[in-house]
């Protein structure tokens, strides 16, 4: 139990930011969950993280350790896209966490593919049963997933030689002026902001990253870009646009604007408003890789999801672009 009492010149903060600063070996996701546990009390009462100070007030935080994660059956929907004896392909959507981490227990990759029943190599330990590689959380598309211990084993050594052929669409902000391109920064752990990565030179150990990008259709202000990711770093995409000072749609967390209709990109006053979108235009299109038994090459396409297909029509119309324009730019990838 920690306790504390409020002084005069801590009056007015919130209770979540307030503990998080006092206790700073607890994340504000972790303070808030105490906070929904009833674990962190104001004057022997559960209350809200944002909750106002007043001096004098006693705050407890009872920071009990988490019960121990693992990975649970649930019957979520999931498209698959190939299956066979040692291996399956899925159609990940956006807003679903591959697997169980802090904070996020349910709703995740894993645990639809145990709710189907499905047999998993046991490679990935107790949380990430059959991952080989990962999709960020908003990213939607096509991941593989291992069934048993030896496609596990060499499917882990085709990611690691870059062996697997990864591609993605993604909407930037700008235009490209140049038809290709390719992006060679390495990337390191954001210090200051720990949930993100960086390019900058800051002393952080630094990884090598490769990203290789063509123009597939320019949009007003916007492009419309198809991506080979040759390494896999966390957030590589993303950051890597960033980088260029071209975010990808949607992704707030590196610059870009947030896309609320009127919303327009910071110094783009020229473009127009951005239809509503809940999420990054990011998607996993195509992912080959060799059969770990046989070593035939297999190839599989997740369509572009509905919900980034009436997003692009929606900006088309706003840009007085015909719709026969993006259909042509997707061909291939519906």
């Amino acid at each position: 139990m920690h306790p504390f009492v409020v002084e005069a010149a801590d009056a007015g903060q919130r209770l979540d930011r307030y503990v998080a600063a006092r206790l700073p070996e607890l994340s504000r996701t972790r303070v808030q969950e105490l906070i929904e546990r009833g674990l962190l009390r104001v004057d022997g009462q559960a209350t809200k993280g944002s909750h106002r100070l007043r001096a004098g007030e006693r705050i407890e935080v009872d920071a009990q350790p988490r019960p121990p994660l693992r990975a649970e059956p649930e019957a979520i929907p999931l498209e698959i896209l190939y299956e066979d004896d040692d291996v399956l392909v899925a159609n990940k959507p956006a807003g679903m966490t591959v697997h169980a981490g802090a904070g996020q227990a349910r709703g995740t990759l894993v645990n639809a593919l145990l709710g189907r029943g499905q047999n998993i190599s046991q490679g990935g330990g107790i949380l990430r049963p059959g991952i080989v590689h990962r999709l960020d959380k908003e990213t939607s598309g096509a991941i593989v997933v291992a069934k048993n211990d030896m496609a596990h084993a060499r499917l882990g050594e085709a990611f690691q030689r870059r062996e697997v052929k990864k591609t993605y669409l993604a909407l930037v902000e700008g235009r490209l002026t140049e038809a290709s391109g390719r992006i060679e920064l390495a990337i390191a752990r954001d210090p200051k902001r720990r949930v993100r990565m960086t390019t900058r030179k800051i002393g952080s150990p630094a990884r090598a990253a490769r990203t290789d990008w063509r123009v597939l259709a320019h949009l007003a202000g916007y492009t419309l870009v198809e991506v080979q990711l040759h390494t896999g770093r966390t957030h590589q995409i993303r950051v890597h646009f960033s980088a260029l000072r071209h975010p990808v749609v949607g992704d707030t967390l590196y610059g870009a604007s947030a896309t609320r209709p009127g919303a327009q990109p910071r110094g783009r006053a020229q473009q127009p408003s951005l239809p509503a979108l809940e999420r990054n235009f990011l998607h996993a299109a195509r992912l080959g890789f060799a059969q770990p038994r046989t070593g035939v090459w297999i190839e599989v396409a997740a369509p572009l999801p509905v919900e980034l297909r009436n997003y692009l029509r929606r900006l088309a119309a706003a840009t007085g672009e015909e719709p026969s324009h993006i259909d042509a730019a997707l061909r291939g990838y519906l």
